[in-house]
């Protein structure tokens, strides 16, 4: 049987636990084959990011138009876009109608505090998303308002929400609490998602790989709440692997591929 494919518009992340790397694993690890375009290289590991470089608008329009001329794809996800001019190609190409199922991870800042993105490039994407799914930091950063409890985060996705998305999960694994609360706010519903916090060092990549998996759900034929609500299990699941793993000296990956379950 073909497999769905799904496609990851990202940053690159050296060390393997977030960006384009980690995105492809959480394909494979879901059932889907993953394509990419890569919109920036960075030098990074475990403790931080050490070096970005955006690639030129004109590099991420090519390996754009070679993905999309060649495969059928059920869903997209981009993570970093690095400037405003590589979220003008991306935005256009939503625009067109050429990227179904469009989940916007709007990363502005890595796990390490080294910041990746800019505001503006993410509002590029917005009104094209199926499903954004901003951290609290991000969700202030976008909305311009104090995302710090579930009341300002129920508040910053129904904001994002009249601004474009069809959907919008605010996650908020980095609140303080025995439980991690995910906002979901699309159709005039407000969802609160509840899962135990898992107690760990190891988060590198779990916004990254949270938005991959609800693309995977998407393509798969799921509805929104329901490939929300599988993407978070998969990252519970994810960070509960890896919490003995001793990759790298700082904030490691998840165990994306289930080694430790």
């Amino acid at each position: 049987m073909t497999p769905t494919t799904v496609l990851t518009i990202a940053g690159s992340d050296s060390g393997g636990g977030a960006g384009i790397q980690a995105d492809l694993k959480v394909f494979a690890a879901l059932g889907a084959y993953g394509t990419s375009v890569l919109t920036a290289v960075t030098a990074q590991n475990t403790q931080g990011v050490d070096a970005v470089l955006p690639l030129p608008p004109r590099t991420v329009t090519e390996q754009l138009e070679s993905v999309l001329g060649d495969f059928t794809i059920g869903a997209v996800k981009t993570g970093m876009l690095g400037t405003p001019a590589v979220a003008d190609v991306v935005a256009e190409a939503a625009r067109d109608g050429r990227l179904p199922q469009l989940v916007v991870d709007p990363v502005l800042v890595a796990t390490s505090g080294h910041r990746l993105g800019v505001v503006g490039a993410v509002e590029r994407l917005l009104p094209y998303a199926r499903v954004a799914t901003p951290n609290c930091a991000e969700a202030a950063a976008i909305t311009g308002r104090p995302v710090d409890d579930v009341a300002g985060m129920v508040a910053a996705a129904e904001a994002l929400v009249a601004g474009g998305p069809e959907y919008v999960v605010v996650t908020g694994g980095d609140l303080d609490g025995g439980e991690a609360v995910d906002v979901l706010h699309g159709g005039g519903v407000t969802t609160l998602l509840r899962a135990p916090r898992v107690t760990t060092r190891h988060t590198h990549g779990t916004g990254c790989s949270f938005s991959a998996a609800i693309a995977v759900r998407l393509a798969l034929g799921d509805p929104v709440p329901a490939a929300v609500g599988a993407a978070k299990e998969y990252v519970l699941r994810a960070l509960t692997g890896a919490r003995s793993w001793e990759l790298g000296a700082g904030r490691g990956p998840l165990d994306h591929f289930g080694w430790s379950a």
